[in-house]
């Protein structure tokens, strides 16, 4: 396999996709949603699948050009950082995503609902800061 450019663009459709869907449960507020069940699941299950497009693209780009493979998912971010595909400080930033990703879908640990959503909240535009910078190298690519 070879990088792909459609490959990342297609990606970033489906990403773009997820992240409107996420940004339309977000103006509701924190009690509208901790309070109905399946706008809950609705939010948690766009982050998951935003979360899942991006730890596609960043493997993406170390397989095919060739970057010191991750450890894991988390590790995926620091690698892109180090390789300037990223900004390394927003990859640093940004990396710890796919711990929450795998709180919300293996349980590993109780996910406190609550700071989740404000967390989201706060760092919510980092979803679209990621598809300018990744989108930006594609073009570059």
């Amino acid at each position: 396999m070879t990088f792909e450019k459609q490959f990342v663009e297609a990606k970033l459709n489906e990403l773009r996709g997820y992240v409107e869907e996420l940004e339309n449960l977000l103006k509701l507020g924190d009690a509208a949603i901790l309070e109905d069940l399946d706008k809950l699941r609705h939010l948690e299950r766009a982050f998951q699948l935003a979360v899942d497009i991006m730890m596609d693209i960043n493997q993406h780009f170390i397989k095919e050009l060739k970057f010191p493979i991750s450890d894991d998912f988390q590790s995926t971010f620091y690698v892109l950082g180090g390789n300037n595909v990223l900004p390394k400080e927003f990859a640093d930033r940004v990396a710890p995503v796919a711990g929450v990703r795998n709180r919300i879908v293996h349980g590993y640990e109780t996910l406190n609902r609550r700071q989740f959503l404000k967390d989201l909240r706060i760092n919510f535009e980092d979803f679209k800061k990621y598809i300018k910078f990744i989108s930006e190298y594609n073009v570059k690519k």
